[in-house]
């Protein structure tokens, strides 16, 4: 009997069974009904061990005993609620480290701000015309690729600028791995010439784009340290001869983040696309990572570069409002994505 001991399937200690009690829940498995001595001598060893063992087993509920006689619960009953148990211990751990990580990005916003007052005032520099922006915007994402770009679109005339003439080497850049766009503009901009055939562009090569009502002023976020701004908020950059302020500072980047989302939040999709498609990019990876695809065999599998695949996981999480992979694949599942 000794040598079956050694072949008990070892994943129930995953659930509080040690080795010892695994192989006398299998013993009482076996006789379905027996007494301490009866199990102790199918199982060759000594009924006090065996009697220990037994009263772990009653009191984690897999085992019943009634006078004197130990009688076999069905597993599925026995250790299902034990799974149940052990998965709503693993949530809640998951809800503690959720929370440890929210407290984490409030300390990197004290890291940013105390770096920001080490430094000085930090550089504020007066740019002009429209090229230098839309360059100096690929020239960040080269540096440090993938680069997230926010971006906020409010008025006709900006908008029809850059469908017409400075979209393209952004969605190239997208192409290639190197920026992770979101973009907001006014709803009523959409009927302007090229604009949809540019924004369907942008969706198609990875980005978001969502519309508002009423867009409050042009800015840009892009990457964790640089952010432009109108040299007068609220006003057309055209008509200013897109001047704007350039700032390297985390704390300015993170305040127009900020309000970004708030914005992204009230926002909607682009109403020609199916349902679904504005992230049609990250549904696409989380669907092949989901079936056990690595990186570089779902970009393969799409024709894209192992950049572009990391980009939209990226994207997927802040979507989502995941912290991992696995967590915006489990969230992901829960709202529908992966059975579409």
């Amino acid at each position: 009997m000794r040598s079956e001991h050694q072949t008990m399937p070892q994943p129930l200690e995953t659930l509080g069974l040690g080795p010892t009690q695994t192989a006398v829940y299998a013993a009482v498995l076996r006789l379905h009904r027996a007494t301490r001595t009866e199990l102790a001598a199918a199982m060759d060893d000594p009924v006090e061990k065996v009697g220990r063992e037994l009263d772990q087993l009653v009191a984690l509920g897999v085992v019943d005993e009634q006078s004197g006689e130990y009688l076999a619960r069905h597993p599925a009953a026995a250790l299902g609620r034990l799974v149940a148990e052990r998965l709503d211990r693993l949530a809640e751990e998951s809800r503690r480290i959720d929370s440890a990580l929210g407290s984490i990005r409030g300390l990197i916003r004290d890291y940013d701000a105390g770096r920001d007052y080490q430094s000085g005032t930090f550089p504020v520099e007066l740019v002009s015309g429209a090229d230098v922006l839309y360059e100096s915007v690929v020239g960040m994402a080269v540096q440090a690729p993938p680069m997230t770009l926010l971006t906020a679109i409010p008025d006709e005339r900006t908008m029809i600028d850059f469908a017409r003439k400075y979209a393209d080497p952004w969605i190239d850049a997208q192409r290639q791995g190197l920026l992770r766009m979101r973009t907001l503009v006014p709803v009523d901009t959409l009927v302007l010439p090229g604009v949809r055939d540019q924004l369907t562009r942008m969706v198609e090569a990875g980005g978001q784009v969502r519309t508002l009502d009423q867009v409050p002023s042009w800015f840009v976020a892009a990457g964790p340290d640089a952010a432009g701004l109108p040299a007068l908020w609220g006003g057309n950059l055209p008509e200013h001869a897109y001047n704007f302020y350039l700032m390297r500072a985390p704390i300015v980047v993170g305040m127009l983040h900020s309000l970004f989302d708030e914005l992204w939040g009230r926002a909607m999709p682009l109403p020609w696309l199916p349902a679904g498609r504005e992230g049609g990019g990250m549904v696409q990876v989380l669907r092949l990572a989901a079936q056990g695809m690595c990186d570089e065999s779902i970009a393969r599998h799409l024709g894209v570069s192992v950049r572009t695949v990391r980009a939209r996981f990226a994207d997927a999480m802040s979507e989502l409002g995941a912290q991992s992979r696995f967590h915006a694949g489990v969230e992901a599942a829960r709202r529908g994505w992966l059975g579409q």
